[in-house]
């Protein structure tokens, strides 16, 4: 019999183009997992309609009481999925320090930025006040310290001398997807894991993050015979 696929459970908060680009590559073969749920804090979230209502599962945050009563309420729904692991895309809440405990070493967040430059939000714009003269976009293991957890990989983008914010975010999401996609490929593959403020890739330490090329592998990760 073969060994039944992982199981991938997407928090969502916006349109959803980075769950559409796990959901291509599956479909393509180029991702061997599946998507057992999609998650939400805002029940209008474009993202929901990307999969089939069964795997939908939404709730309106604001409606909560307490920040720790939704993310209890968004925890007993995602453990009855039974992921393999919980990948942020596009997630635009805090994940309380009790969910993060509760999956730890299982949850992935993509965040535009070269990471640890410009934890938290603007994070284009303030790249541009800053002058940098290369921006980009990370994924790394969700911890309890916003945007903190050890970088598993990036892509970087250059900033050009017209660039404003929303340009310079059209080109950062371009290499968002494919790099979204390589990293939840290694973890379906069982090829990383989280070891205090290190990455594991195959059992060893990851001192500096793997690098997205322009073919959209990951530097000394993957074959370059694969898709």
């Amino acid at each position: 019999m073969p060994s039944p696929l992982p199981r991938l459970a997407v928090l969502v908060s916006g349109r959803g183009s980075n769950l559409q680009a796990l959901l291509d590559a599956i479909a393509a073969g180029h991702l061997a997992a599946q998507v057992v749920g999609v998650f939400s804090d805002r029940p209008a979230a474009p993202a929901l309609q990307r999969v089939p209502a069964p795997l939908r599962w939404s709730r309106d945050a604001r409606a909560f009481p307490t920040r720790a009563e939704f993310d209890a309420a968004l925890a007993v729904a995602v453990a009855a999925a039974q992921p393999d692991w919980i990948v942020c895309a596009g997630y635009l809440r805090i994940l309380g320090d009790d969910f993060v405990a509760r999956f730890r070493g299982r949850v992935l967040n993509i965040h535009p930025s070269l990471l640890p430059k410009y934890r938290g939000l603007h994070t284009h714009a303030r790249a541009l006040a800053a002058g940098e003269r290369e921006h980009g976009v990370s994924v790394h293991f969700v911890v309890p310290e916003l945007d903190a957890g050890a970088v598993i990989a990036q892509a970087r983008v250059p900033v050009l001398a017209d660039d404003e914010a929303d340009t310079l975010a059209a080109r950062v999401l371009q290499v968002e997807h494919p790099l979204l996609v390589a990293v939840v490929r290694l973890a379906a593959a069982g090829r990383i894991a989280e070891h205090g403020a290190t990455v594991l890739l195959d059992g060893h330490p990851l001192f500096t993050p793997l690098q997205l090329d322009s073919t959209g592998h990951l530097d000394h990760s993957e074959p370059r015979s694969g898709p």
